[in-house]
């Protein structure tokens, strides 16, 4: 049976063993993109190990390295089923392990903490002399046949290990899940062909395994209770584990690695679109047929920059969020497994960073255009790092009202267009003609049946026509037309 495991263990790994590469994916983007129901579709059949793995490589970004085992995956069925057969164990484990060997050890500060260090604290020297207080209950017991005075240290001693249990039961518990999954990564590592530590992984798998007679049946409760065998074995495991801790990372890195690598190749077998990335330059974004993994019946259509930003127009209910979207994820994957849902695709390796949903939040006192502010303060910092980035946009500063959206809008986003790749999506067409310098302007429609994007901006609007397919009176409707043409002549260009 497979064990469940929340979204905040499959990051553990991420969250521990610190930054790799430049420009990781932020939470908003994160969020924006849907990248955790995009993960968990990839992950499909994935263990825990697998699916931070995962994880870690869409949020850092690999640059393309994981791409060569995976296509060697594909091109082989029978490769991908042995290795299917050899990783299943994983799948049974009940604990992730990272937290074990890569968090710091206690004791040390997060800030000076480094992968090298002990990732568990030291095992307690008194655990050395555990053994004396089970032979001292023994003795006691073995003397009250013979001298009756001896039963009170017997029962006095039967209480303290008592407590011992009651006292680190949880801990033994919890280790026990632990060390179990770390002998499933141990023999998944002991079973791969040609694998560095192939020996060492299946002689630490030994040792870290209970001996058969102290988990018999019948014997079990004794051993733990009496000579309290579960706590020994517990020190003992902890010991080897913080002894081992640089060679189990490095076991951790391998298992981990083929588990998804075999998820990606599972998963793109089973898609009907997907195509190698080629790296591009910098400002280069060419799509062809492209879509959104998540949307079996999503429409695909081609995307061409070569060297500007682009502020896209359309109609309300066309497709404008989900092509920002779909251009995202699809950047995404080429940079962290080296592929696209599209035909063909000629992309930069850079950061993505996305601004699409925004909201009030009641807690923290932050209204909507305070959210956008600070998100876009957000967005202009990372703009300032060193390497260029590209920057997903949809509907910014509608908090507020026209004019000042417009204005505040056309400064952000000429400063953003400056030091990386915008892609903005508005229903102030004006900004197109504020933003002509940096901006491509490309309007998404449909032409027989099919979402095309064309270069040019948003003529004829469907607000109004949606407000009376609505449902709403049609005195409404003609109210709210006069208005738009009154409006029309002050706010909008001739």
């Amino acid at each position: 049976m497979e064990y469940p495991f929340p979204d905040s263990a499959v990051a553990r790994y991420d969250e521990l063993a610190g930054t790799s590469g430049n420009g990781a994916v932020d939470g908003q983007t994160w969020q924006d993109l849907l990248l955790a129901p995009y993960l968990q579709a990839i992950g499909e059949g994935a263990s825990i190990f697998g699916r931070q793995m995962l994880y870690r490589r869409l949020r850092r970004g690999v640059a393309a390295g994981p791409s060569e085992p995976v296509r060697a995956l594909l091109a082989d069925r029978a490769a991908r089923e042995r290795l299917a057969a050899q990783l299943a164990p994983l799948r049974k484990a009940r604990a992730e392990v990272s937290e074990s060997l890569f968090a710091p050890a206690a004791g040390v500060a997060a800030a000076g903490a480094t992968l090298a260090e002990p990732p568990l604290p030291p095992v307690p020297r008194w655990a050395a002399w555990l053994w004396l207080a089970p032979l001292a209950f023994l003795a006691c017991a073995a003397a009250s046949f013979f001298w009756l005075t001896a039963l009170i240290p017997a029962v006095a001693l039967s209480l303290v290990l008592m407590a011992i249990q009651i006292t680190f039961h949880s801990r033994v518990q919890q280790w026990s899940a632990i060390a179990e999954a770390l002998q499933l990564q141990l023999y998944v590592h002991s079973v791969q062909p040609d694998a560095p530590g192939a020996a060492q992984a299946a002689q630490l798998r030994r040792k870290l395994a209970r001996n058969a007679f102290s988990t018999a049946p019948g014997v079990a409760d004794y051993a733990d209770w009496v000579m309290l065998a579960n706590l020994k074995h517990y020190f003992a495991t902890h010991r080897l584990v913080r002894d081992n801790a640089a060679f189990l990372r490095a076991s951790y890195a391998l298992v981990a690695g083929l588990d998804a690598d075999l998820a990606l190749a599972r998963h793109l077998s089973a898609q009907t679109q997907w195509c190698w990335a080629e790296e591009g330059w910098e400002q280069e974004v060419q799509l062809q047929a492209v879509r959104h993994p998540l949307l079996p019946d999503a429409q695909s259509l081609d995307l061409e920059l070569d060297g500007k930003s682009a502020f896209i127009s359309g109609q309300n209910g066309i497709g404008k969020s989900t092509l920002l979207r779909t251009v995202g994820i699809n950047l995404l994957t080429a940079r962290a497994f080296g592929f696209c849902y599209a035909e063909a695709a000629r992309v930069p390796n850079l950061p993505v960073y996305a601004s699409m949903q925004n909201e009030d939040a009641l807690d923290g006192a932050e209204s909507l255009y305070q959210s956008e502010l600070r998100r876009a303060h957000e967005l202009l910092a990372l703009a300032g790092a060193p390497q260029r980035a590209v920057f997903i946009i949809d509907e910014i500063f509608r908090g507020t009202n026209h004019l000042e959206s417009v204005s505040a809008a056309a400064a952000v986003l000429e400063q953003l267009a400056t030091q990386g790749t915008v892609l903005v999506s508005s229903h102030n067409v004006v900004l197109a003609q504020l933003l002509e310098q940096s901006c491509l302007p490309l309007l998404v429609q449909k032409r027989a049946g099919r979402l095309v994007l064309t270069p040019g901006v948003l003529a004829e609007t469907n607000g109004l026509t949606l407000l009376a397919q609505s449902g709403f009176d049609a005195s409404i409707e003609q109210r709210a037309r006069d208005v738009y043409k009154r409006l029309s002549g002050r706010l909008l260009p001739a």
